[in-house]
């Protein structure tokens, strides 16, 4: 059986008084049972909060698919390692969309990740125009196909975002949601086998709150959450774990 997670992406924001945050987190992380939680903030506040909630795993945002060398302003996942972090989101539709990175760059960084001994989320998700245009199935099984690595074991996770619900309060049917995690299991199947695919957890992301997450983690196959804006505080963050434990 898959445990569920909740796991909280900062993007580019918090400071370290924002890491008081994290106090609240961790206490409803300890009451969840069953429950995994996570929190990714900015690559500058990792160390700092491993050090203030050690028993809550923190995350990164990025790497780079290579453990060192002459790649300026860029983190290795060695390096995420050395700060605390224990997993990393690599194909953020964001830096897809903003750093241009391709199938196979998400793929090298999520196997670059892995070597180095972090849990690796793989995010897949479609534009409004290609859900408009039909495309969104054939969209999301390419990206995996194209970015997901073979090896990991239960270190590989992966979480749909349909571009056009994060951040924006609007989110597909229930019945749209289901549908799409059956497809992503499809694909898991045909990539890496029945057996092991069975083990990979399968996160929404795309506007969810505490009023929402009840619904959306009643539906099958989705194991859990990746969440944005309402992971920065406490008590946005809070109603999502304890739906997950209900």
């Amino acid at each position: 059986m898959r445990r569920r997670l909740i796991a909280g992406n900062w993007k580019m924001n918090g400071s370290r008084e924002s890491l008081a945050e994290l106090d609240g987190i961790a206490a409803a992380a300890a009451q969840a049972e069953g429950v995994d939680v996570a929190i990714c903030p900015p690559f500058t506040l990792i160390e700092r909060a491993t050090a203030r909630v050690p028993a809550l795993p923190i995350g990164a945002q990025d790497c780079h698919a290579v453990d060192k060398g002459a790649h300026t302003g860029c983190v290795s996942a060695g390096m995420l390692v050395e700060a605390g972090a224990q997993i990393v989101i690599v194909g953020h539709s964001e830096r897809r969309a903003a750093q241009h990175e391709s199938d196979a760059a998400v793929k090298a960084k999520a196997e670059g990740a892995i070597a180095a001994g972090l849990t690796v989320i793989v995010c897949i998700g479609e534009t409004e125009a290609q859900r408009d245009a039909g495309e969104a199935q054939i969209v999301v099984t390419g990206q995996m196909r194209g970015s997901l690595p073979v090896a990991g074991g239960d270190r590989l996770i992966v979480a749909y975002e349909p571009v056009w619900a994060i951040g924006t309060g609007l989110i597909p049917s229930l019945a749209d949601v289901g549908a799409m995690h059956r497809v992503i299991r499809g694909v898991l199947i045909e990539l890496l086998g029945a057996e092991r695919a069975a083990t990979v957890r399968i996160l929404y992301g795309g506007s969810m709150t505490g009023d929402n997450a009840a619904d959306l983690l009643a539906i099958p196959d989705v194991d859990g959450g990746l969440v944005g804006g309402a992971s920065l505080k406490a008590a946005t963050f809070v109603p999502i774990i304890a739906a997950a434990a209900a």
